[in-house]
């Protein structure tokens, strides 16, 4: 499963590629035109480095530019950066304490071509991380993402992908891992629905992780307009952590598709109305675990609304009904047919079934609010959707909110701060039935016992440029963990300990030479 899904991404990077370097090129800006700014680096965020329409349908993936950007210029730049920090729990266990040092050394290559009709955006970041505690040492960071898109008068196709392996998730990458995920996909508006995000964990466990989409925005009149888009995304743990040996992390695939009929209605408003499938499968490879294999499927219909003023505020909100509907829910065989009304397990090939025919309907929607001052930009985001379960659970119900703030103080100075706190609910609610049976047939409970998992992290950052290639920076983060309190006996943790804390003080300098124009 592993090869099939890493050739998908090589062939899909592949025709990306070919398809951009294949097309005739047509004439470039003239050389009197600015040059483009320093691209974003990996721990930089809410920056788009992709082509990014300035007034899309709002059901769209892509969101509206409120911050300038640098002219259409096809560039490439490369960088390095280097990065110094002290974690208080750098094993990111349940009760740990202690702190030890995380040294991360990375290069990055950013490539921007641009013809009349076609676009390439591709961001690569990628090194090693040496975490001095015993037990973690080395570990891989990986990134790259690709954009490629087609044009013609009314609309665009575009196929996007963006693939990782890292140690963490990418919820809150700029605080323990690589940054902040999809640096390619711009201002990326599909948020979480698509896939793609790990909304907190625990360990240092590595991962991989990609989102592949394909989309096409079409203008039927100058206030009309309908769009499509299509994804597929996966995670695989691929090893594991002493602190959370016991814990078998749930990898997922996650096949989503959405359309959208959009209307402009005013002079700063459009209307849309909405349709997404999310169709999600999880495997769990430890033989120990109590659930094997499990699936479910959404619906989601939303009424969308947005005030916008272009290049300098943005308000979206939407909601809608949502209808999940549970397929199967697995347990290992203990020898003998066991029943639990309302369910009657039956052994089948050693594994006890118990089939679930259940139809939930539920709330899904979002709300963000992005606004440029003067010198401040600032966003603010909410959503609530159906998510993976970032390797905890098998499907959660997420609520998230994030906030971030960009300030340059003078020339050479500038300030950031974000926060984010996601909320996870388990889809498939442990019964008192699955409980009974865990201590009858004395097997562990599913990996994590918990019905509820948070996760928030908080961080304040300061840069200092140094001439035209250098940057220094230093930035303070906190992130915490917790499972509510029927995860008391977590697998390889003290018992009834349920929250992770981790205080993280990181400096370090980034070196990105001026970019080299591709003419």
């Amino acid at each position: 499963m592993k090869k099939r899904h890493g050739f998908a991404s090589l062939m899909l990077l592949t025709l990306a590629l070919g398809m951009a370097w294949g097309q005739d090129r047509f004439a470039q800006p003239e050389d009197g035109a600015s040059q483009p700014v320093a691209p974003v680096t990996a721990f930089e965020q809410n920056n788009p480095t992709a082509p990014v329409t300035e007034n899309p349908p709002i059901s769209a993936i892509d969101q509206p530019g409120l911050l300038p950007h640098a002219a259409p210029l096809s560039y490439v730049q490369a960088g390095a950066h280097i990065t110094e920090s002290a974690d208080s729990n750098v094993a990111n266990v349940v009760g740990g304490t202690g702190y030890h040092s995380v040294t991360r050394a990375l290069g990055s290559l950013e490539l921007q071509r641009l013809w009349r009709n076609y676009d390439l955006a591709l961001v690569y970041v990628g090194g090693v991380g040496y975490y001095d505690v015993a037990g973690i040492g080395f570990k891989q960071l990986q990134q790259l993402d690709v954009d490629q898109r087609i044009k013609w008068k009314r609309g665009q196709l575009a196929v996007r992908d963006s693939f990782s392996y890292l140690p963490e998730g990418n919820f809150a990458g700029g605080y323990g891992s690589l940054g902040a995920s999809g640096q390619a996909l711009g201002e990326f508006g599909g948020s979480g629905f698509f896939g793609g995000s790990v909304l907190g964990g625990i360990g240092q466990v590595p991962r991989i992780m990609n989102l592949s989409l394909v989309d096409v925005t079409e203008n039927l009149t100058p206030k009309s307009s309908v769009t499509a888009s299509g994804g597929y995304s996966f995670v695989h743990y691929t090893g594991d952590h002493p602190g959370v040996v016991n814990i078998p992390f749930f990898g997922s695939t996650e096949v989503s598709a959405q359309a959208g009929y959009d209307r402009i209605v005013g002079h700063h408003d459009q209307v849309a109305l909405t349709y997404g499938y999310q169709g999600f499968r999880f495997t769990n490879p430890s033989s120990t675990s109590s659930q094997t294999d499990t699936s479910f499927h959404t619906h989601v219909v939303q009424l969308m609304w947005d005030h916008r003023i272009s290049g300098r505020t943005d308000f979206l909100v939407s909601a809608g009904p949502q209808f999940t509907r549970l397929n199967l829910y697995a347990l290992p065989s203990s020898g003998t047919a066991v029943n639990f009304p309302p369910c009657v397990l039956v052994v089948q090939e050693g594994v006890v079934e118990c089939p679930i025919e259940d139809v939930r309907v539920t709330v899904a929607g979002r709300a963000t609010l992005r606004y440029r001052f003067p010198k401040t930009y600032v966003d603010l985001a909410y959503e609530r959707f159906t998510s993976s379960g970032s390797g905890i659970f098998p499907g959660a119900n997420s609520n998230v909110v994030r906030v971030s703030m960009n300030r340059p103080l003078t020339r050479v100075w500038s300030i950031f701060s974000d926060a984010g706190y996601a909320h996870n609910s388990r889809i498939q609610a442990l019964s008192a039935a699955q409980e009974a049976l865990c201590q009858l047939t004395s097997m562990n409970c599913p990996n994590v016992t918990a019905n509820t998992y948070s996760y928030g992290f908080a961080g304040l950052g300061v840069h200092r440029r140094l001439g035209h290639d250098f940057r220094v920076y230093g930035s303070y983060g906190f992130t915490y963990f917790t499972l509510d309190r029927s995860a008391c006996g977590l697998p390889g943790s003290p018992p009834c300990k349920r929250n992770s804390q981790r205080q993280i003080v990181s400096i370090g300098v980034d070196w990105t030479p001026r970019p080299v124009r591709l003419d």
